[in-house]
Order: structure tokens, then sequence, then C-alpha cells
């Protein structure tokens, strides 16, 4: 399926018919597209669909086994790069065309200051005179890509950087040389949400300044509606439909778009109240940019009218408050004890010295933060990174004491708590981590990993139980039976965290701390894995903590939220009061940075 070109004129690249093997497999099946000088093209499909694997045969970086055929032209130039030689394409990359890669730490060299790294993509083409001026240039490109003091950068290494400052240095060093192509590959992924906001803003202003074509490769539908005026849609190593952007995300006609579609639309259920995913988009209706734009002219009218109701019933509290404070004096010996109640909890830490004449520095990890969350409740936390989210986390899992203040989980006192005194709060809490593959032992098996948390002293469960009870768990997340007797790396990523949602739950724990367990997925195993968070957490009557960046999904799981900054909570309260008049304006900056399917839809067409 070729790509038609949107502009007259010499394509900027040209693929027809690439096909991608190892050995006997297929990887890429007839991929084409003919791509114009400054066009934005993004490139979606799921982990698997071969995305990546186009884009490195692109550039002749296929590892080793895997092999390519078809045409790949660059240009004006009739010379065909899959059958050039390497060191004839290691004068294009770099210098025509430059790759902007999903994890900046592990592609930048930790060794060299990043000034010196953007300096030496210009030496090394010999695009400036001397080591003079492409440290001079160098300085240049970092402050083009709006890092604070770029010349104080330009003298960092990579692990003094955040990791959006580390990706602008990576974005430095692909626009260096002015290449005519940039491709993508997730760049974002890794980001919170205002630095992928700020990046993918920069992304845009500086391919559109320099008429560089855009190539964007991402699993995130909301951020190719942001990004591309045409789309190119694969799954299994084949293109399934493609066009311009608005006409395949309005009307779809693969099945396929449909259900990546509706699985990227966390404001979207089916009839049971459910997400959609892949297999149960067919009722699934895109959104047009006009329903859109009249929803998001409703949704400003119903904001102001909850921030005056806000308002006034701010106003009456304080009039009653008196008789308020008797009433809940009252009512307290009365009301339910909470599964948790954090109060003034502090942590603060010391970082290791960096003078001999200076006290170690200290980082204020939690600042005083209270809350509590009630019995069967969902608690949404949300924050960037450094906002003391997963210090938190660990305190309420017993993996760390606070400085000051109490932490209560499910009648479990943490502070000050012994080892032996934990065991009683371990059993009553699990955690579901980010990763599925760095948590689970790739040396046991499905059954040994699920039964693991039975095997702690007190209880007395015999194998054959413990063979039951994860067999009923395997039931319960939707894995086969059989699936007990194989190992983790025999999964999808998916299924991977399927098989930690069971491992979790086996104890029958009365919380369940759930730590970002969908921002590794896709978006329609994400969608599986937050409809069967959120059965479990009915048919179990769980309390759920769910820690992420992506507030789309809070608002989907959570009826409660707390917003966390530099370690205190600036605002807090149910989901929809918060998100439809957020009050604290890093809240809002939050909302604002977010980016939703429906949302860009209606501003971006």
């Amino acid at each position: 399926m070729s790509a038609t070109p949107e502009a007259a004129g010499a394509p900027l690249l040209t693929v027809d018919r690439l096909r991608v093997s190892a050995g006997e497999r297929t990887l890429v099946h007839d991929f084409s597209l003919h791509m114009q000088r400054g066009e934005r093209i993004g490139l979606i499909g799921e982990s698997g669909s071969g995305k990546s694997m186009t884009t490195t045969a692109l550039l002749g970086l296929l590892p080793s086994g895997v092999t390519a055929t078809g045409s790949v032209r660059f240009g004006d130039s009739p010379r065909n790069l899959l059958e050039t030689r390497d060191s004839e394409l290691m004068k294009i990359r770099g210098n025509d065309v430059a790759m902007v890669f999903q994890e900046p730490l592990t592609a930048l060299n930790p060794l060299m200051r990043a000034g010196d790294q953007v300096a030496e993509i210009m030496l090394q083409h010999r695009t400036v005179s001397g080591k003079a001026e492409a440290r001079r240039r160098a300085v240049e490109m970092l402050d083009a890509v709006k890092l604070p003091n770029p010349a104080e950068a330009a003298r960092a290494y990579p692990h003094q950087l955040s990791g959006g400052q580390r990706q602008r240095v990576m974005l430095a060093m692909a626009l260096a040389n002015d290449p005519s192509l940039l491709l993508c590959d997730e760049p974002t992924t890794a980001l919170d949400v205002t630095v992928q906001r700020q990046v993918l803003d920069l992304i845009l202003e500086l391919v559109r300044e320099r008429g560089t074509g855009l190539l964007f490769i991402t699993h995130d539908l909301a951020v190719v509606a942001n990004m591309c005026t045409r789309v190119l849609v694969m799954n299994q190593g084949e293109i399934v439909e493609e066009g311009p952007t608005e006409q395949v995300f309005t009307r779809p006609q693969h099945p396929y778009t449909r259900g990546l579609l509706a699985a990227s639309d966390l404001e979207a259920t089916d009839a049971s109240g459910r997400l959609f995913t892949v297999a149960s988009a067919a009722s699934y209706v895109p959104p047009t940019p006009e329903e859109e734009r009249a929803a998001e002219a409703a949704a400003a009218r119903t904001a102001h009218a909850a921030r005056e109701a806000q308002q006034a019933a701010e106003a009456a509290a304080v009039s009653e408050a008196a008789a308020a404070a008797e009433s809940s004096a009252t009512g307290a010996a009365h009301a339910a004890e909470p599964v948790i109640r954090v109060t003034d909890l502090v942590r603060t830490y010391s970082r290791g010295r960096t003078s001999l004449f200076k006290p170690a520095p200290l980082v204020h990890a939690l600042r005083g933060i209270s809350f509590e969350v009630p019995e069967g409740g969902r608690l949404g936390v949300v924050g960037e990174s450094g906002s003391g989210k997963s210090t938190l986390l660990r305190i309420l899992a017993g993996l760390d004491q606070p400085t000051s203040g109490s932490a209560v989980v499910a009648g479990n006192e943490v502070s000050g708590a012994r080892e032996s005194q934990l065991r009683e709060l371990r059993q009553n809490l699990q955690i579901v981590f980010q990763d599925p593959m760095g948590s689970l032992d790739p040396r046991m098996t499905v059954e040994q990993i699920i039964s693991e948390p039975l095997l702690v002293r007190g209880r007395d469960e015999s194998a054959a139980q413990r063979s039951r009870m994860v067999a009923e768990m395997l039931e319960a997340v939707g894995l086969p039976a059989d699936a007990a007797e194989r190992y983790p790396h025999q999964f999808s990523g998916g299924q991977r965290q399927r098989i930690s949602i069971a491992r979790a739950l086996i104890c029958r724990p009365k919380v369940v701390v759930a730590d970002e367990p969908v921002s590794a997925l896709d978006v329609s195993v994400r969608a599986q894995v937050l409809n069967l968070l959120a059965d479990l957490v009915d048919e179990y009557g769980l309390t759920l903590v769910f820690v992420s960046h992506d507030l789309g999904v809070v608002r989907h799981l959570c009826d409660s939220v707390v917003v966390m900054q530099s370690g205190e909570i600036v605002e807090a309260g149910d989901t929809e009061t918060v998100y439809n008049a957020p009050r604290h304006p890093y809240t809002q900056r939050l909302i604002d940075s977010s980016l939703t399917l429906r949302q860009e839809l209606a501003s971006a067409f």
C-alpha cells in the first residue's frame, strides 16, 4: 500500500516495497511511503507492529541477522540506501537524516559533556570550521531547544540533567546539521505530561521553522493528532490504513484503526460502562471536531458553574464552622475507620556529600502531607517526577520510614514499626509495579511467582491449596490455566501485567497500590488492564491507590485524587471537581498539558 504525496515536486523520502525479514520470518511486509519536504507523518501501531524495525531499516541500522529488501531513496539521489555501503550511510546519518530516540540516557554518551556531544555531530560531518566554532554552535543549539542557561548545560554530563533536558540535548544533536528529515521514535513516552507537551511543542516549532520533514513513530494517537498532518497505521508489519490525520481519526475504515481509536478514548465507554478495547470497538463512534468543540464549550460552562458553586459552598462553610465542628465531633465515634490515614507525614533524607567543607544537602521528599482513604475508595495520586509520589508509596508499603508524622495502613502504624511488625501490613497491602518484566523473576514459573506471597510465616496452605488458588487467580485475571507452567518471557507485556495483578491479589489484601501500572503498555492493552483493575476492585472490595502521571487514566478509574508537587499536596478532592474546576495553578498546568484524543481533534482540525 503506498502513501500518496500531498504536494508536487520530488519527494524527500521514497520507500517502495520495503520488506524486513529475520530468517524465514517476515517482520515488515511491502511498506511503501512517498514523503514530501516539510511534511509531518505519523506512524502508529502497537508494540510488535513493525514501526521501529521500519525506521531502523531506513537508516541502515538493522540488528545482525535481520535483512531488508526493496527500495529506499532520499531526495533526488538515484541510489538505493538499502544497497549502499555503511561508510556512505554514515555521511547521511546525522547530516541529511537524524533520529531522536525514546530513551535519551541510553542514547547519550555518559562520559561526554552535553555540549561536546552536540559539537561532535558537527565536527564529524565537517559542517563547522573547527572545534571553537563547534563549541559555540553547540551552545547556540542548546539555546535553540530552550535549555535554561545553555552554556552551563553544555558543561553538564547526561546524568546531571533531567529527562526532559536530556531529550532536548538529543534534539539539539539531531538538528545540529539542519537535516532534511527528522525521525522521532517515541521521544516523549518516558516524560512527565508538562515536559512532554514542552518537547512536542518544541519539535513542532523547530521542524516548521526549518522546513524539516518529520516521521513520528508512536502508539499515542493524541500525540499524532497534535503533531502530524498525515498518518499511517501499522499492524503485524503491514500498513492497514493511511490518509490525512483528520480523515483517519474521524472516519476510520479498517477495524484495527477503529479499535486503536476506541481504546485511546478514555472518555468513551461501551454499554456496560467499560472502556472499549480493540476487540469490542465495533460499536465505537469516533468524535468529530465539531462535536468536540461543542462539548468543550459545554464543559467550560459546567466548570464555571462548578467554581461558582464551590465558592458559595465555602462561604456557607465559614459561617457554619462552629456547628459543623460540633456535629463532626459527635459523629466521629460512629464514622467508619479509614483504611489509610496519613497525618503530617514528613520524609527528609540527605544526599551524598559534594564538598569537604559543606554539609550533605537535604532533600525534603515529603513536607507534612495528610489524607485519608475510606474502605473501598479509589484514590488517584498525580504529580510529576520529584513530587514525592514514590516516597509516599514506599512508606505506605513499609519499605521506608518517615522522618516524622503518622501513616496507618489497614490498622498498622508504619512509623517506628520493626520488620516483624510489618509482616501483617504486607499481607494487607500489595503493589502492582510499572514494569512487569522488571518485577517478575525470569527463572520462576508463573505458578511460583503468583504463589510466592503465600510462602510467609503464619500461613499454612498446602501445595495443593496454593495451586488451586493460583488457578483461581489466573481465571480471575483472564489468563488460561496452562499459563501456570510457563515463564514470564513467554507472555506479552499486557499478560505479564495480569500476572503481576494476580500475584498482588492472591493473599486477599485490603489495599492495592498500583504504581504507573499501564504507562508502559499499548493503548489497547491499557484499556484491558484498566477494565480488569476496575472489575477486581469491585469484586474483592479492594481499596485502591493508583499512582500515575496520566490524568485521563486517573479520571476514569478513581473517585478522588490528590495532586502532589515538591513533596506537598497542593490540591485534593473528588476527581470530577478537581478536573472540572482546578483551583491550584499547578493542577491547571497538568490538565492543560495533558494530551487527549478528543481535545486534539477539537483544536487541531
